[in-house]
């Protein structure tokens, strides 16, 4: 069953969904979040209650809903139902009409299309917009992904209480139309300000996955950023095996804000995780006089005892992967990714240090592809060189991820680069790299983005009550919550088209961290990327769908 997500969140909404809501709640909704992971439309009978999730549009659901309810006697007592997204008018009818009408307790749209996915990520949960945003088969389906993807975040600004202003990339036609429909959106939906200190100043940034291609293509080494690349971890759920006095078991651990330790580590380089500092705890080193509390408190510390057994197998995992392939790749990365090596001085010749990584039979195709990308990226490439590159890699197969780039907005052959921020932080030698999303979060913070290169197409709605408006379709979810809980500064809502990278979603915390409380941002997309399902993402783009094909 989907669960409410935006419990798992701050400043999340009162909804009357809990987090592990109720079993005889039943929630519909178009392509709702977390959906297909249930029993389908028909549900399950457990006595009175329904335990249902739905995949498919509200049509179906609803029709199947009715339908469980048409036999006489029933088995449910009642039905509560939560429509994640708008209940079309005909459906509202049909429901009316029937049998079901009568066992109706709860009929509530909670307006929720989108998942929370850390404190300060959220995601739309539609993998596959990029697919029909950017490949050439679905270019008639765009207005209708427009369409959904203004309505989800429009339900993000609903949910925070947020009316920002809404500026995007001037670069990218598709940020002009995107920013467009949003702006229409929250018209309709006439979303409250909240309450709250700063709230005028709140502003949605619309950018195009164009704007950065390096950062999802990049071995990050970053502890999160890291294991999604290199381990095999679906579902946020990291799978491994302990050996002890016995045979060895295979152990599962989930990576999400429940779990403190990952969220203390998952930012920090691989290198300060690996050296152990921040995996020993005091809790755990007890002497002999301890003994007896530490006899008392053993489940406590027998939960501790296997975060940190997680934690210590994650990190050696990584660093196996690390020492084995990667370290070698990660200089070549970051000095194309530069255009300047470890000492500033810029390189020279870029082909003299790919062409050893393309002709090593060890190195991955994806890898050898990341490289080529890189390459391209920061110098451009002929026809003839695109070639040769090519196959002095041996990925005749998969040269179509190179080629479907261009599918992006992005040119194969040269563009030009814009001048970066020069950061005097020190940093490791093989993380140079700061994803080009952080010099634009620090620029709106400080006032100083360009409105010219980053227009506005709306300014804030002055707020004109200390008492937030309720908006006449949806219900007002915030419970009155004392000055204290309110954000201390005003929000900067990111929306990237074409997914957001993990390094880019921690840059959210750093900027949010400097500010010191000034403010808060908060960053999204469609869906997730890890460098290798940007790669299949973009790999498919000149391909029939299977549905078509």
């Amino acid at each position: 069953m989907g669960t409410c997500p935006c419990s798992r969140w701050r400043g999340s909404p009162e909804t009357g969904v809990k987090t592990s809501p109720a079993p005889d709640c039943i929630m519909l909704g178009p392509e709702s979040p977390g959906a297909g992971h249930g029993l389908g439309p028909s549900g399950s009978r457990e006595g009175s209650r329904l335990v249902l999730t739905t995949p498919f549009p509200p049509l179906q659901s609803v029709q199947a809903l009715i339908s469980d309810f048409q036999g006489s006697p029933t088995n449910y007592k009642a039905a509560h139902i939560f429509f994640i997204g708008p209940c079309p008018e005909p459906l509202f009818k049909e429901l009316r009409k029937s049998r079901i009408s009568k066992a109706i307790k709860t009929l509530k749209e909670i307006n929720l299309a989108f998942l929370p996915y850390e404190s300060q990520v959220y995601s739309l949960d539609r993998p596959q917009t990029f697919y029909n945003w950017f490949s050439p088969y679905r270019f008639w389906e765009k207005n209708k992904e427009l369409e959904m993807m203004a309505e989800q975040i429009a339900t993000l600004c609903e949910t925070l209480e947020e009316y920002p202003a809404i500026r995007y990339r001037k670069d990218g036609e598709d940020n002009f139309h995107v920013a467009h429909a949003v702006l229409a959106k929250l018209k309709a939906h006439e979303p409250s300000m909240g309450e709250g200190p700063d709230k005028a100043r709140c502003q949605l940034l619309i950018v195009d996955r164009s704007f950065d291609l390096v950062s999802p293509l990049l071995h990050e080494l970053t502890y999160q950023a890291m294991a999604y690349d290199l381990l095999s971890i679906e579902n946020d759920t990291y799978k491994y095996e302990t050996t002890g006095t016995s045979d060895s078991q295979e152990k599962e651990a989930l990576l999400d804000e429940d779990d403190e330790l990952w969220v203390q580590l998952r930012h920090m380089h691989i290198a300060d995780v690996s050296m152990g500092r921040d995996l020993t705890t005091s809790s755990l080193q007890a002497t002999i006089e301890d003994l007896s509390q530490v006899v008392k408190n053993l489940p406590q510390y027998l939960k501790e005892l296997n975060k940190y057994s997680t934690h210590l197998n994650l990190a050696e995992h990584c660093m196996r992967h690390f020492k084995g392939s990667v370290e070698k790749l990660c200089g070549v990365e970051q000095d194309l990714a530069m255009g300047t090596d470890v000492d500033g001085e810029k390189i020279k010749d870029p082909m003299k240090i790919i062409i050893p990584i393309l002709l090593d039979p060890s190195v991955q195709a994806y890898d050898k592809i990341r490289i080529i990308l890189l390459y391209i990226l920061k110098n451009g490439v002929s026809k003839e060189t695109f070639r040769k590159l090519i196959q002095d890699a041996n990925i005749q197969q998969q040269s179509n991820i190179i080629h479907n780039m261009a599918l992006l907005g992005t040119s194969l052959f040269g563009q030009l680069q814009p001048e970066r921020k020069v950061r005097l932080e020190s940093s490791y030698q093989l993380s140079r790299w700061t994803p080009r999303l952080k010099d634009v979060m620090e620029d709106i913070i400080e006032d100083r983005l360009d409105r010219e290169l980053w227009p506005f197409v709306s300014d804030p709605v002055p707020s004109t009550s200390s008492q937030a408006a309720v908006s006449a379709r949806f219900e007002h979810w915030h419970k009155n919550k004392p000055a204290a809980e309110y954000p201390m500064g005003p929000r900067l809502l990111i929306y990237v088209l074409g997914g957001v990278s993990m390094s880019e979603m921690r840059c959210a915390y750093e900027v949010t961290q400097a500010s010191e409380g000034k403010w808060e941002v908060l960053i999204g997309s469609s869906h997730i990327l890890t460098p290798k399902s940007f790669l299949d993402d973009v790999q498919t783009l000149n391909q029939l769908a299977p549905e078509e094909s």
